[in-house]
């Protein structure tokens, strides 16, 4: 199932990559929201890239994307591609490669296909509901992904821009468990995660909105990990209001959730 779309998707994630590569090689404008976020012209003509490429394959979904205007018509459609055209925006102004491209499609509230893609290593990270995780490397070669099996001495990912008292505090309650912490940025936590390179990282407040973690939620799903809210319950997508108000943690096993 998705197979078209996730195969759309994955083209759309290339060729904002490889424009998002064009701005970082030769130089780019940084402008800052009024929630004092930073925004490039790679985000804006990569947002427009994406819903060209998607629109003249599927004229009848709707989107939801950081770079443009929600008119909240796409509360009326089954069908939602939900996008960040750039996640991470301030790592790739401090140019440190750990920026992604985040493309997810929504049905009836819930993530049934996910496309992340890293623009500076070339890499795609992708899933399908009931249908695995994947990675494509550099090399084009397609590995499955799965979660670690660990349930002690784990790694955990924490934000590089975004890490709040209250997530390290968390993280040194359980320094029994998690004994290795490591920044990374945007989305690649949770790929990194699905991957098997750690188990455990932690939003424990707002600022993250639906095409932060959509994208992410479904990979590591199908690989075998949980994106969950602090009550145990599943995030819930195409909603009013886009904001992810409660905190959630992603991890590789239920053992691992610790709060």
């Amino acid at each position: 199932m998705y197979q078209k779309e996730i195969e759309k998707m994955i083209e759309a994630a290339r060729a904002a990559s490889k424009n998002i590569m064009n701005y970082y090689n030769s130089g780019f404008h940084t402008e800052y929201k009024e929630d004092h976020s930073p925004v490039t012209e790679a985000d804006k003509t990569s947002d427009v890239l994406i819903k060209n490429i998607l629109q003249e394959t599927f004229p009848n979904y709707a989107f939801l994307t950081e770079e443009s205007r929600d008119d909240k018509s796409r509360l009326n459609n089954d069908y939602v591609f939900i996008v960040d055209p750039l996640d991470g925006t301030e790592d790739y102004v401090h140019k440190d490669d750990e920026f992604t491209v985040n493309i997810a499609l929504c049905y009836k509230h819930e993530i049934v296909a996910g496309v992340i893609a890293i623009p500076a290593r070339e890499e795609i990270y992708f899933a399908t509901l009931n249908g695995g995780a994947y990675k494509i490397n550099k090399n084009g070669e397609k590995i499955k992904l799965h979660v670690s099996d660990k349930t002690s001495d784990l790694t955990c990912f924490r934000s590089v821009y975004h890490f709040a008292d209250l997530e390290k505090e968390t993280i040194e309650k359980h320094k029994d468990k998690i004994t290795s912490v490591v920044k990374k940025g945007s989305s690649l936590k949770a790929c990194l995660i699905a991957e098997g390179k750690g188990e455990i990282s932690y939003r424990l407040t707002s600022g993250t909105k639906e095409w932060d973690t959509a994208a992410f939620e479904i990979i590591v799903k199908e690989s075998g990990g949980y994106v969950l809210k602090l009550d145990g319950s599943k995030m819930r997508y195409n909603r009013e209001d886009v904001r992810n108000l409660e905190p959630y943690i992603i991890v590789n096993k239920k053992e691992n959730i610790l709060l």
